[in-house]
């Protein structure tokens, strides 16, 4: 059988994306464009569109379609900023990322998956915005700032470190908490110190390595 993405994408954005209250013409742009299909495992790719998550192996796996339209449209990254992702998993959302802001410096800890992601962009003709390292976000230092801040993946607590990488006016996504109870929200730094903006909630969310809620023992 041959899958039709273009409309498989079409439909994606106008029966799941749209319908979620991602109303971001350049958000909708950039995902009825970009090959979903070239950043989904070969065993998945018929379920490139379709409304799950999706494993890539070392226990991650790529957000709902949903969840990255809501989290684009919740950085509203303009032309000329810079991104933060932490968190590269497949590369999709980096390409995402990548054709709406300037420049996407993403981590991904696990250097199989780090190497797929480029692999990914590089055959699809994207990403040359992109730079990817290999390194533990939990432990990695920069004296850099970023206009934006993209965690992929859930933290219970979110660390101070990540909050020192956005520039002042910029911010950050994550989603936060336990489950069954996550909460996504935009993190503003702003001039008094750092706003939290709730956005919606949602228990499909994978826990960043390093970042889980620490088991609660009861006797």
């Amino acid at each position: 059988m041959t899958i039709n993405y273009a409309q498989a994408r079409e439909n994606m954005v106008e029966q799941q994306i749209r319908p979620w209250d991602v109303l971001d013409a350049r958000v909708l742009d950039t995902l009825a464009t970009l090959p979903r299909e070239a950043f989904v495992p070969p065993a998945h790719s018929a379920l490139a569109y379709a409304d799950l998550e999706l494993p890539l192996g070392h226990g991650q796996k790529m957000m709902k379609p949903v969840i990255e339209g809501r989290t684009l449209q919740a950085l509203d990254l303009q032309a000329g900023e810079d991104v933060l992702e932490i968190g590269t998993g497949s590369g999709f959302l980096t390409a995402c990322l990548a054709d709406l802001g300037r420049e996407v410096v993403s981590l991904e800890l696990h250097p199989e998956l780090a190497a797929l992601a480029r692999g990914n962009l590089d055959a699809a003709g994207l990403g040359s915005n992109v730079r990817i390292e290999t390194a533990d976000a939990m432990s990695w230092t920069t004296d850099r700032q970023f206009d934006v801040v993209c965690v992929t993946a859930a933290v219970d607590v979110l660390p101070e470190a990540f909050l020192a990488w956005v520039r002042p006016g910029g911010r950050l996504f994550v989603i936060r908490g336990r489950s069954p109870a996550m909460e996504a929200i935009l993190v503003h730094n702003e001039a008094g110190g750092a706003r939290i903006e709730s956005l919606f909630e949602t228990d499909d969310a994978t826990y960043l390595t390093g970042a889980a809620p620490v088991p609660q023992f009861v006797f």
